[in-house]
């Protein structure tokens, strides 16, 4: 008959534990392993969290052979405490002392498989029943837990697995796989992704690590219901890594959107990414990014194929640069028109830098379904060689009601020869409900399309705040004809990009007309100024006229790379009386160190600009209150044009002055270099200088902030070290348990009974964790305990002021 556990030595029980250092021995017991049919032979069993471990019982201990939780394919128990264990690398059978022993060897088996895949209890079965029997269902307050457990993944999980389990997911893994489990890893997605209820899981953040720690990362994603999606951009991963992709998204059921742009995708992968969506009958992905990855048409078809099983479609799809030809497309157009969920489902679509992709009669499968009634909200079809007319008239049919987001740009007008416009663009944007974004840049607009184009936005009622870019489209004389003569009937346009036209000279009549649009908030004129310097001068002051104008409606205006050289300070001498503009970007200019002095003399006059970083022109819109920033990059300023600056911030901090706006700081990365590299020591002392000037005045008018996103971060980082301080005191008191064990009852009875009251109030304890820092946050200095207390301190000071006031009356009455 096998002998208990508590019949092993001290000295082998030590023995085991140093040699398992690296993780912590949860049970000790003494078997009989099977060596040959019906052969017995002593051995130790040890259980450490995710693998099974056997020794001789030899002094110095040493592992003779040891195998994962997830190696194994069968657990049954059987008759007589014998265990029959079914593993990759063939059967295990043993003998254990007691039924007890049994039992406490099948529940760590199942906790473990519990934490890391669903339905572990399928693997454990008692005797020869054919009901598996799942894991217990014991709380961390249960006195009878001896190890966190969870219920089914996907299901409830414990307060020490915030985010799903991953953690023990992925220690699981990496005791699976051999390799080193990163503690940073399960830092940071235990806390930092848990505070902030972050359910994307984003490789970049690991992309320090190894393309096998990525691998075991995204495998542990497999059964976790806490991240929805999967995002990796601009990162080259490696095929072991998409090899694991594959596995998580064949058995995902949570994960909603997968983005992998510029991942180093090849057709192979997109292949078999459509046989697993085949696979997975309850994979519930609406989102998928695949842009920048050469996938080409076979791919392409594959992909088609399986999307029309998808039953409720896809949300989103982005396929931008993937090299699809026309023949893709007419596949993946014919599957949105085959599988009628797209119709209702698909609000976002992104098939841009793909040359050629709509240039012939395939593209007639895309334009079909887009002419159908459809969801569509974002629809981005830049550089694909698309016939703007054809689809316009298209959409004009299909999604003309709630389309929001259209980028046609570097396509043109249309694939017909001919002068006459085309009478969908007037239709269309007359009848465009909600679009807030139109991008027509580098499509060399022709005149009636322009003139269409502007009557068809004159007549629409229904459209405010709308960024137009007509950027780089060769309009020149004959479009700012256009513009002066139809723009003042046009009120929906509150963003007009009209950089890189050749305007030139007739800027000097098409400004003061953009001047009467007083729906126009933001101007971009950058590379329109080729002109001789007389001419320049008369535009620029026109441009001072429009600003200074007491209606002006403008609050940015953009002329970088317009080369206006040191008459830029024409318009910078005007900007220390305005009142309007808040953002005014002159990058690109060459102004020089003069330019320089006189931003300084501006920002110390004026109190509506601030400084910041180069935005991207549509960072301008849409914000209320505006950011105030002013850009002044690729100006040739040296160092003695940063000291400029520099002294103006220090006037600004010592005088406290009005310009309270001043928050940020740009860092002219271009003349910063050069300066650097001429003068380095002078630069970098002038260039501190601006930066330590620019904090004093930032801290000077400092802003204040609600702090629930402060709290939420700050509460899982206490509660989390909280609690694996806990889990850390609790491991060392169940190891002293088990040390006791060895002793005789009698004696050591009451302290084994205190220590699992210790265990259960520490459970206990972390469960109330949140709520207890939560309590303790309402005493802060804005919260509802604090604001009360300070309530009843000043009416009892009123009280006592008022009493004070009738004491000397009341004694001169006496």
């Amino acid at each position: 008959m096998a002998k208990s556990s508590a019949e092993l030595t001290r000295e082998l029980q030590d023995s085991i534990r140093r040699c398992l250092s690296q993780g912590a021995v949860l049970q000790q017991h003494r078997v009989k392993l099977e060596t040959k049919p019906k052969k017995f032979e002593d051995r130790v069993l040890a259980l450490t969290s995710w693998r099974l471990h056997l020794f001789p019982l030899k002094v110095p201990a040493k592992v003779e052979s040891s195998f994962n939780v997830l190696e194994i394919r069968a657990f049954n128990t059987l008759s007589q405490n014998q265990i029959l264990v079914e593993t990759e690398r063939g059967m295990v059978s043993m003998r254990l002392p007691s039924a007890e022993s049994v039992d406490q060897v099948t529940r760590h088996v199942s906790s473990a498989l519990s934490k890391v895949c669903p339905g572990p209890g399928s693997l454990i079965r008692r005797g020869n029943a054919d009901t598996p029997e799942g894991p217990r269902d014991t709380s961390p307050n249960s006195e009878t837990s001896t190890s966190t457990t969870h219920s089914v993944c996907g299901e409830s999980q414990p307060i020490s697995c915030p985010t799903g389990g991953f953690s023990e997911t992925y220690a699981a893994l990496c005791d699976y796989n051999g390799l080193h489990c990163r503690e940073e890893v399960q830092w940071d997605v235990d806390t930092i992704y848990h505070a902030e209820d972050n359910r994307e899981f984003n490789l970049l953040d690991f992309s320090h690590l190894e393309s096998r720690d990525l691998a075991l990362m995204v495998a542990a994603l497999a059964y976790n219901q806490w991240f929805t999606k999967l995002y990796c951009k601009d990162l080259r991963l490696g095929s072991e890594v998409l090899e694991q992709v594959l596995h998580t998204l064949s058995k995902s059921g949570s994960l909603e959107e997968l983005v992998l742009d510029n991942a180093g995708l090849k057709t192979d992968f997109v292949q078999k990414l459509a046989g697993v969506f085949g696979e997975n009958g309850s994979c519930v992905l609406h989102a998928l990014t695949l842009s920048h990855n050469p996938i080409e048409d076979k791919g392409f078809f594959s992909l088609s194929q399986q999307l029309l099983c998808f039953p409720t479609g896809l949300t989103k799809l982005c396929l931008a640069k993937t090299a699809i030809s026309p023949r893709g497309l007419q596949a993946l157009g014919q599957t949105f028109g085959a599988n009628p969920a797209f119709a209702s489902s698909l609000r976002y679509l992104d098939l841009s830098k793909n040359p050629g992709l709509l240039a012939t009669d395939e593209a007639n499968a895309l334009y079909s379904f887009l002419a159908q009634p459809n969801a569509l909200v974002h629809l981005d079809l830049a550089g694909t060689d698309c016939a703007i007319d054809s689809l316009l008239g298209a959409l004009l049919h299909g999604c003309c009601s709630h389309l929001t987001y259209l980028n046609l740009a570097r396509n043109s007008c249309s694939h017909r020869k001919g002068r006459e416009a085309p009478p969908a663009f007037k239709q269309f944007f007359s009848s465009a409900y909600t679009l807030s974004h139109i991008n027509l840049s580098a499509t060399r607009l022709p005149l009636e399309a322009l003139r269409a184009l502007l009557q068809g936005l004159s007549l629409n009622s229904h459209l405010s705040d709308l960024h137009l870019d007509l950027s780089s489209c060769e309009l020149r004389s004959a479009g700012a004809q256009a513009l002066q003569e139809q723009l003042g009937a046009v009120t929906c346009v509150g963003s007009l990009d009209l950089s890189d036209n050749g305007f030139d000279s007739d800027l000097l009549t098409l400004v003061p007309a953009l001047g009467k649009n007083k729906s126009l908030k933001h101007l971009f004129l950058g590379k329109n100024f080729n002109v001789k310097a007389k001419t320049l001068e008369e535009i620029l002051h026109k441009l001072v006229q429009l600003i200074q104008e007491e209606d002006c409606s403008l609050q940015s205006l953009s002329v970088a790379d317009s080369r206006l050289k040191l008459r830029t300070s024409i318009l910078i001498n005007a900007l220390g009386s305005n009142t309007c503009l808040a953002k005014v970007d002159l990058s690109g200019n060459g102004m020089e160190d003069i330019g320089a002095k006189m931003l300084s003399k501006a920002l110390q006059i004026n109190s509506s600009l601030r400084w910041g970083p180069h935005l991207d022109p549509l960072a301008w819109i849409g914000a209320d209150p505006l950011p105030r920033t002013i850009l002044w990059d690729r100006n040739n300023t040296s160092a003695l044009g940063f000291l400029d600056i520099a002294r103006a911030l220090e006037s600004c901090a010592a005088l406290s002055h009005s310009n309270h706006t001043l928050r940020f700081m740009s860092f002219p990365v271009s003349d910063i270099s050069q300066a650097y590299r001429s003068a380095p020591e002078r630069t970098e002392d002038v260039w501190q200088k601006v930066v330590i000037q620019w904090c004093l005045v930032r801290n000077n008018h400092s802003q204040t902030y609600p702090q629930e996103q402060a709290f939420r971060l700050q509460q899982g980082l206490v509660t989390s070290s909280a609690e694996q301080m806990l889990q850390r005191l609790c491991g060392r008191v169940q190891e002293e348990v088990r040390a006791l064990r060895l002793c005789p009852l009698e004696p050591v009875q009451d302290e084994l009974l205190y220590a699992r009251d210790l265990i259960k109030d520490a459970k206990n304890s972390r469960a109330l964790f949140p709520s207890l820092y939560e309590l303790g946050h309402m005493l802060a200095n804005d919260g509802p305990v604090r604001q009360r207390l300070e309530s009843v301190a000043s009416e009892v000071s009123k009280a006592v002021d008022k009493e004070l006031q009738a004491s000397p009356g009341e004694g001169a009455q006496g």
